[in-house]
């Protein structure tokens, strides 16, 4: 069974999901931020038309606090939470808008091009880009939901 949550979420809810599920961020410094980057799994349609993978950064600038950083504000046109049952199955499709997908508790596997599978976890941060081509399949394992933030970019 599929649960979508429609709540609009304020910007301080929203800052504190996006730090929290960033690699446990919030967590791993008290004193001075970290030069390296929060990274992200992009999915991406490639030239062959099937969907690809990389790691891209989320660079951090000084936010004017003693320890704090923050990315770029980039638009976006809304956000919702997503609760997937344990076994939930999506065949072949592709992302419906560009988004960011912070996954916050369980775990899913995604099956891109040539049969590789990656995972979605807590923390983890992914932009879906495949909007054209084959497409990936999206799969909850273990006996556990999947629950995710989706927010999507304006454009």
């Amino acid at each position: 069974m599929t649960t979508i949550l429609h709540r609009p979420l304020n910007r301080a809810a929203f800052a504190i999901l996006c730090f929290a599920a960033a690699n446990g961020a919030c967590a791993q410094s008290t004193s001075t931020p970290s030069s390296r980057p929060v990274m992200a799994m992009r999915l991406y349609t490639g030239a062959d038309g099937l969907t690809h993978t990389d790691q891209v950064p989320i660079n951090l600038e000084p936010a004017g606090k003693t320890g704090a950083e923050q990315s770029k504000t980039i638009p976006m046109a809304g956000s919702y939470l997503v609760r997937l049952a344990p076994g939930f199955f999506e065949t072949w499709h592709n992302a419906d808008h560009r988004r960011y997908v912070v996954t916050l508790g369980g775990r899913a596997e995604i099956e891109i091009a040539k049969g590789q599978k990656i995972y979605a976890e807590p923390g983890q941060i992914a932009i879906a880009e495949d909007l054209t081509g084959k497409g990936h399949t999206f799969r909850v394992v273990g006996n556990t939901e999947w629950v995710a933030l989706f927010i999507d970019f304006a454009n």
